[in-house]
C-alpha cells in the first residue's frame, strides 16, 4: 500500500443478528462511513438463519453498491447472490471456493497470526489474506499477529492483507500503514451508536 493511502474499511457482522433491528443498524453505519466489503459472519450452522440473514444483508449492502461475503459456506454465497466467500480454515479450501465461484467472485482467507498459512492462500488465488487477532485476545490459542507480520506482508507480497481482532485506537494508529484494510467488527456493535465507536475507533487512523 501506497504511505499515502489510507486502509479501506471491512465490516464483520455480529455472530447473532436480530432481522428486525440489525439491517438499519447495518443501514446507518454504511450511509456515515466508506465501507469496501460487509462480512456475514454469524455464529449459527443453521441454514435457514444463515440465508434468511444473507437475503436481508444483501439488499442493505447491494443498495450501497457494497459486496457482502459469507464466511464459510460459499455454496450458499452462489445460491443468494452474495460476491463471495471468506474462508475460516487458511489455504486448505481456496481452490474449491475458486471453482465453485468463478474468478469475479471474491475469495478471501482468513490466516490466524501464520505467515506460512497465508503466503499458501496467496499462491492458491485468493482476494485478499486476513490475519489476528491483531489486538490481544484470549480466544483462541492466543496468539497475535504483531506488527512486524503486517509490515513484512506489506513489502514482500501484492495480495491485500486485512487486520482484524481486538483492535483498539492505538492498533489502528500502528497498523494503518502497513494493512489494506481494517476488519472491523466487534469492535462496534456492543454498544448502543455503531457509527460513533467506529469513527472513535479511526480517529488514529485519520488523523
Amino acid at each position: 500500500m501506497a504511505e499515502s493511502e489510507q486502509p479501506s474499511l471491512y465490516l464483520i457482522t455480529p455472530p447473532e443478528i436480530d432481522l428486525s433491528i440489525f439491517p438499519d443498524r447495518l443501514a446507518a453505519v454504511l450511509d456515515a462511513v466508506e465501507i469496501a466489503c460487509v462480512r456475514l459472519a454469524l455464529g449459527t450452522r443453521d441454514e435457514d438463519r444463515i440465508a434468511a440473514a444473507a437475503d436481508t444483508c444483501r439488499e442493505v449492502t447491494h443498495a450501497r453498491d457494497v459486496a457482502l461475503v459469507v464466511d464459510t459456506h460459499f455454496l450458499l454465497a452462489e445460491r443468494h447472490g452474495l460476491d463471495g466467500v471468506h474462508l475460516t480454515d487458511g489455504s486448505r479450501t481456496v481452490r474449491k471456493a475458486r471453482l465453485a465461484l468463478g474468478d469475479d467472485a471474491i475469495v478471501g482467507a482468513f490466516c490466524g497470526a501464520l505467515r506460512h498459512d497465508g503466503i499458501s492462500a496467496a499462491e492458491a488465488g485468493v482476494d485478499y489474506v486476513s490475519f489476528g487477532p491483531a489486538g490481544a485476545s484470549a480466544l483462541g490459542d492466543g496468539a497475535k499477529a504483531e506488527a512486524d507480520l503486517f509490515s513484512w506482508w506489506s513489502e514482500m507480497i501484492e495480495v491485500p492483507v486485512v487486520a482484524e481482532g481486538a483492535l483498539t485506537p492505538e492498533i489502528v494508529g500502528e497498523l494503518a500503514p502497513f494493512t489494506d484494510f481494517f476488519g472491523i467488527g466487534e469492535e462496534i456493535w456492543g454498544g448502543d451508536d455503531p457509527v460513533a465507536a467506529l469513527k472513535a475507533l479511526l480517529a488514529r487512523m485519520r488523523g
